[in-house]
């Protein structure tokens, strides 16, 4: 009956199957139980439509969370739709990257302007003296 080497792999397949599924979903209520163990009042949180604020309270008789804003700005919203804590180490990481990119437009903006001050204008735009002689014929 299990000598056959095509039953062996299915049940071997169908066994892994449902390895990794119980395997998953103990993960997942472990990192939902942490993720309610970081939910107290005073966090920072993110919504899952991206709305962040700092958590001023939850009710759970209702599954209703109040999330502050911006100073005396709050807004109630589903319990479940708090996605998860903002950590310190993220909002840094947002504002290291935000700096790399204003100095890339900066350096932009600079070689732009050393073109137009020698009097080059970049490809495919017309210069002045182009635009001057357009509005003349007007």
């Amino acid at each position: 009956m299990f000598g056959d080497p095509l039953t062996i792999v299915m049940l071997g397949v169908l066994a892994l199957l449902v390895f990794f599924m119980f395997r998953n979903s103990r993960k997942r209520k472990s990192d939902l139980a942490s993720l309610q163990d970081k939910m107290l009042p005073g966090a920072e949180v993110m919504t899952n439509f991206g709305l962040f604020g700092t958590l001023v309270s939850i009710d759970d008789d209702s599954n209703v969370a109040t999330i502050e804003t911006s100073p005396g700005s709050t807004v109630r919203v589903h319990r479940q739709t708090l996605a998860r804590v903002v950590e310190d180490d993220l909002i840094e990481d947002d504002v290291v990257e935000e700096d790399t990119v204003d100095a890339d437009a900066l350096e932009h903006d600079a070689l732009e302007g050393a073109a137009s001050a020698a009097g080059d204008a970049p490809v495919g735009e017309p210069t002045d003296e182009a635009q001057r002689s357009k509005k003349s014929e007007l």
